[in-house]
């Protein structure tokens, strides 16, 4: 009598939501390392720039370029698979989502300033699974997987907790659009004042993840991206800070509008938000 023979493994799909999150964070890892130093490679190059539809808002071939090795390799290995990227909009629908930001820090990256980073980021039905925010020219990586901490390097962080406005470095960032200029240099002139200091780095992921490593003990913007904010909130939650909207309600990716800090800073710029 012949022994049974093997049943064949089902589909990767198939073989446990455990097992896609934890192929999906190493390809996102794996992403984010290689279009960094893609990104990395090209900086001194000559850029070639397009405008989208306002002349802040620029998108480089090195953006492009980033974005669709991204892509194709997320859709090899999870053909099935939502996404929603910078510059290719969104595709597909599944319970499976990545959020991608090939470059964020565009501007920056086209002037050679070496402040940008790789954002990949994804979620299974709603809920934020992992990320990866990988910095080549400042040689930093940040990661998080969902009730798991979040790493800077390899080494676990917390955010600041600092909880004196007077003490405090804050962060935040503007929109393109004039009028959000106009209502976010209200804010900053109500916090500088109140603040130590205020800082503009020019890349949304990479002042959450250093809020989220208490580099900064605050940070503050709106009208951003899903692909600027969603790995990166998930690095600054799992660092412990409190991740809301400007009320205090749950982030909204598609809305963009953040507020990050340890609770009790937290609700001090609440209220200076509210009241500015």
């Amino acid at each position: 009598m012949h022994p049974p023979s093997p049943s064949r493994p089902p589909p990767r799909e198939l073989q446990g939501f455990g097992a896609t999150r934890d192929r999906a964070f190493a390809l996102a890892l794996r992403l984010a390392r290689r279009a960094g130093n893609m990104l990395l490679k090209g900086l001194p190059g000559k850029r070639t720039i397009k405008l989208k539809g306002n002349p802040t808002n620029i998108v480089t071939e090195m953006d492009v370029r980033s974005e669709k090795m991204i892509l194709g390799a997320i859709g090899r290995e999870f053909p099935g698979h939502e996404v929603v990227a910078e510059e290719s909009g969104h595709a597909g629908k599944s319970r499976f989502r990545w959020f991608i930001d090939p470059l964020d820090g565009t501007v920056n990256y086209a002037h050679g300033l070496p402040l940008f980073c790789v954002s990949i980021g994804f979620e299974v039905d709603g809920e934020m699974e992992g990320g990866v925010v990988y910095a080549p020219a400042l040689r930093e990586l940040f990661t998080a997987r969902r009730g798991r901490g979040a790493f800077r390097n390899g080494r676990r962080i917390r955010c600041s907790r600092q909880t004196a406005m007077e003490k405090s470095l804050l962060c935040t960032g503007f929109p393109y659009a004039p009028s959000g200029k106009r209502r976010n240099l209200s804010w900053w002139s109500a916090f500088l004042p109140r603040a130590q200091a205020l800082r503009r780095l020019g890349s949304a992921a990479l002042d959450l993840c250093f809020t989220a490593c208490g580099v900064f003990d605050g940070f503050w913007e709106f009208r951003l991206g899903p692909w600027d904010i969603a790995a990166a909130t998930l690095v600054a939650r799992e660092a412990g800070a409190l991740v809301t909207d400007f009320p205090g309600g749950t982030v909204d990716l598609f809305k963009g509008e953040v507020l990050v800090a340890n609770p009790t800073l937290h609700r001090a710029m609440k209220r200076i938000i509210a009241r500015s």
